[in-house]
């Protein structure tokens, strides 16, 4: 169970290194000082609404994985499910590998997101938008939630793992938006390094992260496999 745990955390990890949350948070943070605001209320609402999505997509996965193979009556034997990690693996460390383009276009900030960056109702109705576009596509979170469809048997808190992961990946962009309303210099100082920190090395953390994650998998599901 602890390598279960500790493997779920560590894609969500991966998750949270997304340069999109960040970037929009930032904008949220700028545009919120210029205008003498308080930046609060709309980062949490856009925070919200990414959290909101991506734990109901997670629950829903998970029930509906369980209900199809219910429905087939389909039994997932270990073979199966190292087959599946080995799967996964393989597909985390081709992700790792391809390099993305030097225009920056994974940290560019949609502009109707800028838009409506003074709004904090919309700026959840943003999150929720941001949310339903990664949720279906972030490898790391379906893998997780794989891990934890096929683990016999369920933890019977796995509503709960799935919302401290959802928790663990927005770590990142609430690290920007607490930072950001701390006062002092060396905040500001911290605020300013984290920023750009994020937008130098979260797109390089990820690639590695991605090839250690993906060759571990692919080892743990070889040497398993092996043994049967």
């Amino acid at each position: 169970m602890l390598l279960f745990l500790l493997a779920l955390t560590g894609f969500a990890f991966l998750d949270s290194l997304d340069v999109l949350l960040v970037g929009v948070t930032t904008a949220v943070v700028y545009d919120s000082r210029l205008s003498r605001r308080s930046p609060v209320p709309g980062a949490l609402s856009f925070l919200a609404g990414v959290f909101a999505v991506t734990t109901v997509f997670g629950l829903t996965f998970v029930l509906g994985l369980h209900f199809l193979t219910d429905l087939v009556s389909l039994d997932i034997t270990p073979a199966m499910r190292y087959w599946a990690e080995l799967l996964a693996g393989i597909v985390l460390l081709v992700l790792g590998s391809l390099r993305g383009s030097k225009g920056g276009s994974a940290a560019a900030v949609p502009q109707w997101a800028l838009e409506a960056r003074r709004r904090p109702l919309l700026l959840g109705f943003v999150g929720v938008a941001i949310g339903l576009g990664q949720a279906p596509t972030a490898v790391p979170y379906l893998a997780a939630l794989t891990m934890i469809s096929a683990r016999d048997p369920r933890p019977s808190v796995w509503p709960l793992i799935i919302v401290a992961y959802c928790l663990i990946a927005l770590l990142p962009p609430m690290l920007v938006l607490f930072t950001s309303t701390l006062k002092t210099g060396r905040s500001r100082r911290f605020y300013r390094g984290l920023v750009r920190g994020l937008k130098r090395f979260g797109p390089l953390s990820v690639r590695v992260l991605l090839l250690v994650a993906g060759a571990a998998l692919v080892a743990d599901a070889v040497v398993h496999h092996a043994r049967l």
